[in-house]
């Protein structure tokens, strides 16, 4: 009598252990951890599994590629996941969706920017959210920071000639003259050059005492150092791509760059020691993917045993994140900096 109570008794421990494992949610991280991206796809998996607790964490390999992609979903698919964390590259997210999509599993991605991916949402039904903003959200960036910023000023618009640099240049014209804005000069530059002299005279004979430039931040460097000797007070704004290292030329205090913020200089300031104290360094896409886990970790457990869906705001490490119907960020992530000399500090702060 007593073994038979016994093996009841253990019988139960067996369903109810297996009960808490059930209930404990499998999340798929995926990312590239071999060739070229293999150090960014470590700081995506790390991130997320420092966010991940008791989770069960399934990882792939998507090598940036649609094969790999493709093998990567299959894989969550078997798996049981409830939510998928990661892809940095177009290719791999767009060949993984489709088999995920028929699976009912959601994605979250970090880092994968194509406009395209949560534009097409309504007609390929792909169940896409994503930390990243949008490839487009720079140039709005710029445009709704600085047309209010220079509204009173002379202000002129330059680009590079590369596909990056006049999307900035013709967004910010566009919003300008939607605010019934005129630039006093705009022109297409030649990039890399050892002097920008000659077109500085130009900004200078035209008047302007601000100047937005869609290129790179070795041009912008030439640009300021040849104002500054030819006695022409002008500042510079630019995208991100001005955080980029300098080759040589250094940028001047008072240039105005629109990027997005230091992800450790705006996180909860109480998960950041944990996180190094772990000794682990939170760089690169390590806190958007520490976030993305806490998103699916949340959605996950809200939808109980249905599908994980995405109504937000998620508290995260990052701080409020929220979704729009498309699945893209209703807040643009990118910020006014200003350069003090040695590093870009956000206006916000000041």
């Amino acid at each position: 009598m007593k073994l038979a109570t016994t093996a009841i008794a253990l019988m139960a421990f067996g369903v109810a252990v297996a009960a808490a494992r059930a209930e404990v949610p499998a999340i798929g991280v995926v990312a590239p951890l071999s060739g070229e991206s293999e150090m960014l796809g470590k700081q995506v998996v790390a991130g997320a599994q420092a966010a991940a607790g008791g989770a069960r964490v399934e990882i792939a390999d998507d090598r940036c590629t649609a094969e790999g992609g493709a093998e990567a979903a299959r894989e969550f698919v078997a798996a049981k996941v409830r939510f998928v964390v990661g892809f940095l590259c177009t290719e791999s997210i767009e060949a993984a969706l489709p088999i995920l999509k028929q699976a009912g599993i959601p994605t979250i991605t970090p880092g994968v920017r194509t406009d395209s991916l949560t534009d097409r949402r309504e007609k390929t039904g792909w169940l896409v959210y994503r930390l990243a903003p949008r490839a487009d959200a720079e140039g709005k960036a710029i445009a709704n920071l600085l047309v209010p910023l220079w509204r009173d000023s002379l202000f002129a618009i330059i680009d590079d000639g590369t596909i990056y640099g006049r999307d900035l240049a013709e967004t910010f014209r566009a919003a300008a003259e939607n605010k019934a804005l005129k630039p006093v000069f705009f022109d297409t530059y030649r990039p890399q050059m050892e002097n920008q002299i000659g077109l500085i005279g130009r900004l200078r004979r035209a008047g302007a005492t601000n100047v937005m430039v869609g290129g790179d931040r070795d041009d912008v460097a030439v640009m300021a150092r040849d104002a500054a000797a030819l006695g022409a007070r002008m500042t510079f704004a630019g995208g991100e791509v001005l955080r980029s290292a300098s080759n040589g030329v250094p940028l001047p205090a008072g240039t105005l760059m629109v990027g997005l913020p230091e992800w450790s200089e705006i996180a909860d300031p109480a998960i950041l020691p944990k996180i190094k104290q772990s000794g682990i360094l939170p760089e690169g896409y390590f806190l958007p993917s520490y976030a993305a886990m806490q998103i699916a970790l949340a959605a996950a457990s809200s939808a109980g045993s249905g599908s994980p869906v995405l109504t937000g705001p998620f508290a995260t490490a990052l701080g409020e994140i929220r979704f729009d119907q498309k699945g893209d960020l209703v807040d643009n992530p990118y910020r006014l900096f200003r350069f003090d000399g040695s590093r870009f500090v956000s206006l916000e702060s000041q």
